[in-house]
């Protein structure tokens, strides 16, 4: 890996920085082959890792598309590169949590919707500016924002573009947790063991379900649940056993 996406690893979370501060890591071709290449190989390291955390490097979690970058004229390893990678990202088998402080502009809000959950400081500043500069979104705004807020305030986020704090984010359903700027990192590494701990068998299958029952009728998805569902996992017996062992003790 370079050095515009930095990985870490800890206790079975995979963390991946983007590293272009001094530009607010907004988002170039380079930046988005990086993400690429760590995204597959995690696809593949559902027994070493079971989360994966996205977050940027200085002051803020992503600027947005590199406007220098659209104006000298991308060249694209393939047609809708960044769109494809961004959809690679959603569709990791482990839950993928975008954690966003400072500014998350645009194409950097439709990098942080890929997440399964968006943590946002109460200083995140989130943002969709396709309009300020006659774009159109290919990335993934249009679908997401919606699912995310409501088909109607995703059209005044876009009309408007406007700017939403952490906690407004937090109430109109955009972020999924808002903590003060202070706490960010000491409350991210608290979710993350919340989620660890539990089954990542559990985590991979329920995700899948959620995915493949999408814009399925109620009965669509109830049948899809019980006959397509991953069952039981190989860890239940040593959890279950494990928590009956604790109440004895602790009777």
């Amino acid at each position: 890996m370079g050095d515009l996406v930095i990985r870490t690893d800890r206790d079975g979370a995979a963390t991946l920085t983007l590293n272009r501060p001094d530009k607010l890591n907004a988002l170039n071709v380079a930046l988005f082959q990086e993400l690429d290449a760590a995204v597959r190989r995690l696809a593949g390291e559902t027994e070493t890792v079971g989360l994966v955390i996205v977050r940027g490097a200085g002051r803020c979690f992503c600027a947005g598309h590199d406007l220098a970058d659209i104006a000298a004229g991308e060249k694209l390893p393939e047609p809708f590169y960044q769109s494809k990678v961004i959809e690679r990202l959603a569709n990791l088998p482990q839950p993928v949590i975008s954690a966003v402080h400072g500014h998350c502009y645009t194409g950097g809000l439709e990098l942080a919707l890929a997440g399964d959950l968006i943590f946002a400081a109460e200083g995140a500043r989130f943002a969709d500016t396709h309009a300020k500069w006659a774009l159109t979104p290919v990335w993934g705004m249009s679908q997401r924002l919606p699912r995310r807020v409501g088909t109607y305030r995703a059209r005044e986020l876009m009309f408007t573009c406007r700017t939403v704090m952490g906690p407004e984010a937090l109430s109109l359903g955009l972020a999924d947790l808002c903590v003060p700027d202070a706490e960010f990192d000491a409350r991210l590494e608290e979710l993350c063991g919340q989620i660890l701990a539990n089954s990542w068998f559990s985590h991979r299958a329920n995700k899948r379900l959620l995915v493949e029952t999408d814009g399925m009728t109620q009965s669509e998805g109830l049948a899809h649940e019980i006959f397509r569902g991953a069952g039981r996992g190989p860890d239940m017996e040593a959890r279950i056993a494990g928590f009956q062992n604790k109440t004895v003790k602790q009777a």
